[in-house]
């Protein structure tokens, strides 16, 4: 029996594959907003999204269109990701640890 948790975000990527992701902050920063997620990993131990290593997190910006419904899209500047990174581990310091490349 499967648990429903309200928790998971379910992205859909442009070949239509579904992968879920545990929510695990929602980040307020230079007035825009970001997710930081984690793939969720199946019962058997493989991870859905392959191209994630374990203990990664994956950071979004929500972007709203016009009628109001939220989407998420990558960013690709590095220092706003990093910057937003460093703002979530801050935030998270107590509950994660965190380990230096």
């Amino acid at each position: 029996m499967s648990e429903e948790r309200d928790d998971i975000v379910v992205l859909v990527d442009e070949d239509g594959v579904e992968t879920e992701f545990e929510h695990l902050d929602t980040v307020e920063l230079n007035g825009n907003e970001y997710v930081v997620l984690m793939p969720l990993i199946d019962e058997e131990g493989s991870e859905e999204a392959d191209y994630v290593e374990e203990g990664e997190v994956v950071i979004l910006k929500v972007d709203y269109d016009e009628n109001g419904e939220e989407s998420y899209v990558s960013i690709d500047d590095e220092d706003e990701l990093d910057e937003v990174f460093e703002e979530f581990k801050a935030r998270m310091e107590d509950e994660y640890d965190f380990f230096e490349e």
